[in-house]
């Protein structure tokens, strides 16, 4: 693990003892690919962080929060917009030779270990705790303001700019051959005996 990475954070100052408190401030760039498909934080934007370490038996408690710009397009009319992010996390990162003693005294399934993360010669890198807080924090349907009417669906004109915008009522293209029928010029025939095939 590089210490000298924006996202990686040194508790020696904390020690092993229970109860020790750091508070941490720090601003970064935001790494690559921290947001969803329509909204997310562009990389390399300023993402504030404030931690609190905390010095636990089994390891350092980390709860914090990050706070950065959003970039994205509204789900309804496809314009560009921007916000804000907030995103509160709290992640335990484990002393390496914590795993046994407290699998020992509290038995848990496999998947469970699997997910726990580690303190890598005192160092945590926070990236991945502080990537699904970010992500889980975004609107899945981000809107320019929520009421915002989208887009014509038959001519795609933003209808926030064209209150008025309406079209005629369109005919479906099967029935577009009716719209001239006039019943009086269709008048039946009646049949006469032997006209019906089936008679003959």
């Amino acid at each position: 693990m590089d210490h000298r990475a924006p996202l990686v954070f040194d508790t020696r100052e904390l020690g092993r003892r229970p109860g020790a408190l750091k508070r941490i401030t720090r601003s970064v760039a935001a790494p690559e690919g921290l947001g969803i498909e329509v909204i997310g934080v562009p990389q390399g934007a300023p993402l504030e962080l404030d931690l609190r370490l905390e010095s636990v038996m089994e390891g350092v408690l980390v709860t914090g929060t990050a706070r950065a710009p959003l970039a994205g397009e509204c789900v309804r009319c496809l314009e560009p917009l921007a916000q804000e992010a907030e995103a509160e996390f709290q992640e335990l990162f484990s002393y390496p030779d914590a795993g046994d003693w407290t699998r020992t005294a509290e038995p848990g399934d496999d998947a469970e270990d699997e997910e726990r993360l580690f303190l890598e010669d005192d160092l945590f890198d926070l990236e991945p705790v502080l990537r699904d807080a970010v992500v889980l924090s975004l609107p899945l349907q981000p809107v320019c303001r929520e009421d915002c009417p989208g887009l014509c669906p038959e001519c795609g004109v933003r209808l926030a700019d064209d209150p008025e915008h309406h079209h005629d009522t369109a005919v479906d293209i099967r029935w577009a051959a009716l719209r001239d029928f006039d019943p009086a010029d269709h008048k039946k025939t009646p049949r006469t005996r032997g006209d019906d095939p089936q008679e003959k």
